[in-house]
Parts: structure tokens; sequence; C-alpha cells
């Protein structure tokens, strides 16, 4: 299984590099590729279940640390887990105008990029789960591999020689890994659309998420 030695081991071995500055610059350059992948990936690999806590009297709720995207907020409401509606922070404004009073949570709205808003604003503790995406725990020596190097090695690699030749400013090769990188890419994404169905389900569903379409059920 590739991991963090053989992802540098390969770069350097393509590029014909082993000069102290490409050196100090593998890390960096790791880094990027892993951001990239995390940005433009769709892929159930990314998602992370944390619990939060959801407290009487206050309708605002702290992201887990990382989150990019939430893919599901719900609430545990009388013993039952129950999912919250995104809706606009404008919405929950004009629906719940009296922050101090309080109900059982129906929605949440984005209120910056670390926390969320709630309304009704809850009338009681409760335990929350927020299913979220966040870039996996970052490629070193002393965490040599995450998602990426088990399940998207080639698109990481790809996309690593695509910064490699950048910082080496060869231009004329960054083009051909671009290329190969979008090759790569694609394959994972295809296999991403691929998971969020069996072959009991169609390709597309009308609540723009999960597949939730049957054939034949209907």
């Amino acid at each position: 299984m590739a991991d963090f030695t053989t992802l540098t081991t390969e770069i350097i071995n393509t590029t014909e590099n082993d000069s102290s500055e490409f050196l100090t610059q593998l890390p960096n350059i790791v880094n990027r590729a892993e951001e990239r992948l995390t940005d433009e990936l769709d892929d159930y690999g990314l998602v992370t279940y944390t619990s939060v806590a959801v407290s009487q009297g206050n309708n605002i709720v702290t992201l887990p640390t990382g989150t990019r995207i939430i893919k599901n907020f719900n609430v545990d409401i009388n013993g039952a887990k129950t999912s919250i509606l995104l809706k606009t922070d404008e919405y929950l404004r004009d629906y719940w105008n009296v922050s101090a009073s309080t109900g059982e949570p129906k929605y949440y709205a984005h209120k910056d990029n670390t926390t969320i808003l709630v309304a009704p604003t809850p009338s009681s503790t409760s335990n929350g789960e927020i299913v979220h995406i966040s870039r996996p725990t970052t490629l070193t020596s002393a965490s040599p591999s995450n998602y990426f190097t088990d399940f998207c090695y080639n698109a990481l690699f790809n996309a690593c020689l695509v910064e490699s030749y950048i910082f080496m400013k060869n231009f004329q090769a960054v083009p051909t890994f671009e290329q190969k990188y979008q090759s790569a890419i694609s394959i994972v994404r295809n296999r991403a659309r691929r998971f969020r169905r069996d072959d009991m389900t169609r390709p597309a569903s009308p609540a723009g998420a999960d597949n939730t379409v049957v054939d034949g059920s209907n």
C-alpha cells in the first residue's frame, strides 16, 4: 500500500530532482495536492461524523474543526434523530425573529465558516450530530497514509507532479501531468457517483441528494 514515503520517493524519481531545495519543498507540494483533492472531490471518503452539543437557549452551534461542507445536521429530539433542514440566515431571522423564544429546532443556516444558526432556539439541551466534509489528516512521515494514499493515489501523485513542475519552473511539463491528473480524478469522481447507488437505484434522485428512487417501485 502506498504511503508518504512511497509518494515522495516516486516524485523524486519522476522529476529526477533530489536537490536539498526540492526536498525541503516536498511537504508543501504534497500539502497543496491534498488541498486540491479535498476541494475537487465529492467523495464519502471525506465524510466525518461528529457529535456536537445543542444547548438550551443557545441558537448558535460551533462546527467541528476543519468542516468544509455540511452534509447533514441532525438533533436527538424526544429520543429520535431528526434532520434539521438547511435555510438561509435571512429565512431564519424572519422565521424566528425573537431568539430568546424557544422550541424544537427545525432549521439551520450558516452564520460564518465556523458556526451555524438554529431555529427555533432549543428549548432543551440535546445531542446533535454534524455530518461534514473535511480534509483527511495531512500526510507526513509521522502520519504516512490517509484516504488519498489508500484510494486516490494516482490523482494525488499527478497533482503532486503538477505542483512539483510549477515549483521547478518546468512549465512545459505541467500540462502533461495536469492532463494525467484530470484523467485520474475523473475516475475517482465516477467511482464516487457509482458508490452513491446500487444496481436497484437510478443514477439521479429528484431530491438532489443521495439516491432515493428505486427502479420498479413506482
